[in-house]
């Protein structure tokens, strides 16, 4: 197919105030082609916490337009001489980062993530010297995505693509520090925020292996978080001393993807047994509590971040959802309704990702 055929349409964010219902269907051009790129026809993309802080400019100030949306998987339809792992009719995706250096010492351990020269899937500007450098990236609110190949990943059968798409991101957000930190058999693993990020740490620490504790500040989930596989609960409550005492030092990792500047970390470290680790996934758009040197200390306690996953993570994390038939509950919805998805999301109004669906392109609602 060249490249004539089919046009790069979406839905984008012009100004803060589209997280309100304001997005708005236009016309724009790609990065130029490279015979390194895929260009994907978008069946499905998954809607990300991190759309609506770039989409109202809460990170920071965003540049718009925006086409938001970096869980994105569809239809291979153009695949550049220079790509070897993906070919024309394939399906496949495209995460939260879509290009790095590809030279420098983490991109030479498959840990592109971590390059200091990632380019988003949106909202990034590509760096390297050539055709595209300065180019802006689009995401996935659109009718076709491109990307360098090195990010596209082949979705594997037997994975619904729909499953797959929010897993791009919101799955390897939480697979990545639960494998990096030994999340397996005999380990006690927590999960802070039952939402679209914790709803996937709880599904793929205990297709791991692992002992899941669900925590949240009320009972309001717990019967879904049982379902997704926790077997205990700690409701915090008021976030007092009393809501955390009766299960101080019982778990070996937290997994915290709570957006909350005012979370109780205190308590929630007390949580941790010596040597345990409380890893931040979520991002909260204020500074976090205060905290003391001897809520640390004395049982030698590591407060650390994780990024995403590298195409290679990714890869592997597809493959362990097949092994293990895990199934993220997705609320689909037509990307036409675009501005009445956003408003609810942005209210936490869902059970437990909105995956927009294209049908035009082959999705199915």
């Amino acid at each position: 197919m060249s490249a004539t055929d089919y046009k790069f349409e979406g839905w984008g964010a012009f100004g803060p105030d589209s997280v309100e219902g304001n997005f708005k269907k236009f016309e724009y051009e790609p990065k130029p082609w490279e015979e390194t790129d895929v260009d994907i026809k978008i069946m499905y993309c998954g809607v990300c916490g991190s759309d609506l802080h770039t989409a109202s400019s809460g990170w920071g100030a965003a540049d718009y337009p925006q086409v938001v949306g970096h869980e994105i998987c569809g239809v291979a339809v153009r695949v550049g001489s220079k790509v070897t792992h993906i070919k024309e009719g394939d399906i496949v995706g495209v995460g939260a980062q879509c290009d790095s250096c590809n030279d420098c010492r983490e991109c030479n351990k498959q840990k592109e993530n971590r390059c200091t020269g990632m380019v988003g899937t949106y909202g990034g500007k590509f760096k390297k010297e050539g055709p595209a450098k300065d180019a802006k990236s689009y995401g996935g609110y659109a009718s076709y995505n491109r990307s360098p190949g090195h990010f596209v990943v082949k979705i594997p059968d037997g994975l619904d693509p729909a499953f797959a798409a929010p897993m791009l991101c919101g799955g390897v957000t939480v697979y990545n520090p639960l494998v990096s930190n030994g999340a397996g058999p005999g380990v006690d693993v927590g999960v802070i925020g039952i939402g679209g990020l914790g709803h996937f740490a709880l599904l793929f620490a205990k297709a791991l292996g692992a002992n899941v504790t669900a925590i949240s500040h009320s009972e309001r989930k717990k019967e879904d978080a049982m379902k997704l596989g926790a077997s205990k609960f700690i409701a915090t409550h008021s976030g007092g001393e009393q809501d955390f005492a009766p299960h101080a030092r019982s778990l070996d990792l937290i997994i915290a993807t709570t957006n909350d500047p005012e979370m109780p970390l205190g308590g929630y470290l007390s949580l941790l047994r010596p040597d345990g680790k409380l890893i931040l996934v979520g991002a909260p758009e204020k500074p976090l509590p205060a905290l003391s040197p001897f809520q640390l200390i004395p049982g030698s306690i590591s407060i650390g971040g994780s990024i995403i996953g590298s195409p290679s993570l990714i890869s592997e994390m597809l493959d362990l959802a097949v092994k293990h038939k895990v199934e993220p509950w997705v609320q689909k919805r037509s990307m036409d309704k675009v501005n009445e998805v956003i408003p609810l999301m942005n209210k936490g109004d869902v059970k437990y990702r909105y995956v927009l669906v294209n049908e035009e392109n082959g999705g199915k609602l």
